[in-house]
């Protein structure tokens, strides 16, 4: 059993205020794309959602194996003779990085179980003519979208459990080398500094794409700046909770920083597209402000005209003439 000799902990109330209304904040703020998802979703929501999935997926086992292996400061070990509150404390790390892993995993659980399923299919259904009915024959040709939303799905899930066994088989049996440098075993620490790399790397992929599309685009479109002036800040904040807690370095807190820099980015573009478009007279999807409303197909309105005493007003003829004069009683509607 663990000695307590080692679980001294000195309790930073500053970080643990911190970290639980930041836990609290990614709540809230995921159950906007939570009812997203199970509403409507645009084209590209699979590719950001998993993008998102897979950089906090190595990013939390990265936090475990500092957490549990640290010859120091693995304090998650603590657990089993400390009280419960500060276990809590100590492994709110763990807790705020599988919140966000969660929240992406049921954002996409939901939009693969709701996804349309007139979108799942091609639309090349036939008609199949027999001697007394016709057949409608529908297609099973998958849409590209729906192939796409399952090989991200088998992909998200295959990297989770490879992950999942490799932090697993290190941690049950790396042994810190006498004399080393590192604080963590080789194996450990090889191994959790390739979840941080990683993590990072996921995170450019989740951002760069809508980078790309807004700078090509030159609109800010369905973004919301609101959301990213809170989103941003939130980033830097979370990037202090990770690094100000023991048992991490630069791998813990490097994919929010990642993350916190391109959103960043992506709000400063948008400030200054919505300048240009204030100055164009365009709305956020390109469309003018000042457009004339036009009318197209307009309906012919019907005149119907009362008999009257005064005298008609006779026209030359033309080729436009009616061969019928119009006053011959009820023929005068056929005219």
């Amino acid at each position: 059993m663990l000695d307590s000799k080692g679980c001294d902990i000195e309790h930073d109330w500053f970080t643990a205020m911190l970290t639980f209304g930041l836990c609290c904040g990614l709540i809230i703020s995921y159950l906007p794309q939570v009812l997203l998802s199970v509403v409507w979703a645009p084209e590209d929501y699979p590719g950001q959602v998993v993008g998102g999935l897979e950089s906090f997926v190595p990013a939390a086992w990265n936090d475990l194996c500092w957490g549990c292996c640290d010859e120091y400061s693995g304090l998650l070990k603590c657990c089993s003779v400390v009280k419960f509150g500060t276990c809590v404390e100590i492994s709110a790390g763990v807790v705020q990085l599988s919140i966000q892993w969660v929240a992406f995993s049921l954002i996409f659980v939901l939009y693969m179980i709701y996804y349309p399923e007139n979108l799942k299919y091609l639309n090349q259904d036939f008609q199949v003519q027999t001697q007394d009915t016709v057949l409608v024959v529908k297609s099973t040709a998958l849409s590209p979208e729906w192939k796409w939303s399952i090989v991200l799905a088998w992909a998200a899930a295959l990297h989770f459990i490879v992950s999942a066994f490799t932090t697993a088989f290190i941690l049950t049996t790396s042994v810190i080398e006498p004399g080393a440098d590192s604080t963590l075993p080789p194996a450990a620490y090889s191994w959790a500094r390739f979840l941080g790399v990683s993590a990072a790397v996921f995170a450019s992929v989740q951002y760069a794409p809508q980078l790309l599309h807004t700078y090509r685009t030159k609109l800010v479109g369905a973004l919301s700046i609101p959301m990213m002036c809170i989103q941003t800040p939130g980033g830097i904040l979370m990037v202090t909770s990770i690094a100000l807690r023991p048992g991490t370095n630069w791998t813990s807190w490097i994919t929010f920083a990642v993350a916190a820099v391109m959103q960043g980015m992506l709000l400063v573009m948008c400030l200054f597209w919505k300048r240009r478009q204030a100055r164009l007279r365009i709305d956020d999807f390109g469309v003018p402000l000042d457009a004339p409303v036009s009318v197209e197909n307009p309906v012919p309105a019907l005149v119907v005209t009362q008999p009257s005493d005064e005298p008609a007003v006779h026209a030359e003829a033309s080729e436009q003439s009616p061969l019928l004069p119009k006053n011959t009683g009820k023929r005068g509607w056929f005219s």
